[in-house]
């Protein structure tokens, strides 16, 4: 039982018989399939949803085709985009605490950390992408066609709205996910089939009704809740579809990037990594070590860019890693509805089970766990874990494990740290953490990541691209950046 009191939308929305959303009707499966949710921190059965199938997917395909091709939708002007833009960022605004809620019953997240976090940057980019809205152009060009010297040509580009966009979003971040596939689409002029991760589908329904609320044209938002295998197979295969966005594993969007291939359908990829912290020996420790554990510890280190690999220069590993051991004992595990709580659970029993199972594969190996390295209950909760004494052949280097646990391993060079830092299949996300500039700026040309941050991590702003090398994915999210997944460049040649 939940031992906490809801606000009381919060609870309504609970109770509420959630069905999926395609245009402006809430229809069932077509098969009455319904998929079961779970509170990760209680392991109780919180809710259902419907069940989408491939019948249901082609159906809000199609609804979204026709909205894109024929409706109002298609003719509305870029401030009218705009203007609605806003006034979602609003209404995601007003219901910040109930969405903050929902995303800690159905993730297992901090409630106060969501509102915080979760929410604020969901509004922030919202609001950024708004003004985008007004701001997509091409460009002139002066020709010069080689085989018709006497000739006179006026040549531009223009940025048309790619179409329908299948976004398909993972449960670690579900509702910002959500809004980073969402916003930029809405701001081009796409329409959107949005199918959220089965474990966390809550506020992704929410945000379907609020951009109803808002004033989107019925079948601008449509959200189809369901399986992977099952709804999001057959929406990352769709002919109709005409880009995919994804965040989530990379083994998962191997199989979205092979899918899109058959259709030729654009598609952008946020994946997995196993980004480094790399601290300097004249990094400020006690800031170092604060900021390796947040790296690692945040959102239960259920991040695609935490920072699970720790390096250190060899004068100051046994040190820090003794503080790091010392910050995570202090970090308290439990509900994320108590504002006590700094950790909850892991988003599911699988989810837990995978963890420890590295953490077991690590003591089997030999390897020197700090501290952690055990389940707690009744929910899905794995305690902040530190792993010493790895091998970086070691699958707890290599491998993306995606929860409470940092393995770290000490070096003696910069180009040490470059070669250990690199030696990975991903490149999402890097840490330096140093107060000498010079070492600094050597050091980010050379590591192979999509961000690097210096004396803190996984800082996100709008306005910044983010997205990986070489397995962490293909394209990027937020930023200037975005907005060219979801457009396609027009060049007109007129002779004049």
């Amino acid at each position: 039982m939940n031992p906490f009191t809801l606000r009381t939308d919060t609870a309504e929305f609970i109770a509420k018989e959630h069905r999926l959303l395609i245009g402006d009707e809430r229809p069932e499966a077509r098969d009455g399939e319904r998929l079961k949710v779970y509170n990760p921190a209680t392991a109780e059965l919180l809710t259902s949803v419907a069940c989408a199938g491939k019948a249901d997917v082609d159906q809000a395909v199609a609804c979204a085709r026709r909205t894109f091709d024929d409706s109002v939708w298609s003719r509305m002007k870029p401030v009218e985009r705009e203007r609605l833009l806003w006034r979602l960022a609003d209404l995601v605004e007003e219901r910040a605490d109930m969405l903050a809620e929902l995303e800690c019953l159905d993730n297992g997240k901090s409630a106060g950390v969501a509102r915080a976090v979760d929410v604020q940057l969901a509004i922030n980019f919202l609001r950024y992408m708004a003004g985008w809205a007004t701001k997509i152009e091409g460009s002139s060009v002066d020709v010069s066609v080689p085989f018709m010297p006497d000739a006179q040509f006026h040549g531009y580009t223009k940025r048309e709205p790619i179409g329908v966009v299948g976004a398909i979003v993972a449960w670690n971040f579900p509702l910002l996910l959500s809004v980073w596939k969402l916003a930029p689409a809405l701001a081009t002029g796409c329409t959107v089939v949005l199918k959220p991760a089965e474990d966390t589908p809550l506020t992704a329904l929410a945000l379907g009704e609020l951009a109803l609320e808002a004033g989107y044209p019925p079948g601008v938002v449509n959200v189809v809740t369901g399986y992977g295998h099952n709804a999001g197979a057959a929406l990352s295969s769709h002919p109709d579809v005409d880009k995919l966005t994804f965040t989530g594993s990379t083994p998962v969007g191997k199989m979205i990037g092979k899918a899109a291939m058959d259709t030729m359908t654009r598609v952008t990829l946020e994946l997995g990594g196993k980004s480094p912290t790399i601290v300097l020996d004249d990094a400020d420790l006690g800031v170092a070590a604060q900021g390796a554990a947040n790296a690692i510890f945040f959102n239960h280190g259920q991040v695609c860019c935490a920072g699970s690999r720790l390096y250190v220069q060899r004068k100051h590993y046994d040190s820090l890693v003794a503080d790091i051991t010392s910050i995570a004992e202090k970090i308290t595990l439990g509900n994320g509805l108590d504002p006590q709580v700094q950790m909850g659970p892991l988003v599911s029993a699988r989810q837990q089970e995978r963890v420890f199972g590295y953490i077991e594969q690590g003591r089997e190996d030999g390897a020197i766990i700090t501290t952690g390295g055990e389940k707690a209950g009744p929910g899905y909760f794995v305690k902040p874990t530190v792993i010493a004494g790895v091998d970086q052949h070691s699958p707890l280097v290599q491998e993306e494990i995606f929860g409470p646990v940092l393995v770290a391993m000490p070096f003696d060079t910069l180009d040490d740290v470059v070669r250990l830092a690199n030696d990975s299949p991903y490149g999402l996300g890097a840490s330096i953490w140093s107060n000498n500039l010079s070492a600094v700026h050597k050091l980010i040309p050379k590591i192979k990541s999509g961000s690097v941050w210096v004396n803190c991590h996984t800082a996100l702003d709008p306005a910044l691209p983010f997205g990986g090398y070489k397995q962490s994915g293909l394209g990027r999210e937020m930023g200037a950046e975005v907005i060219h997944h979801y457009t396609e460049v027009k060049s007109v040649l007129i002779s004049i």
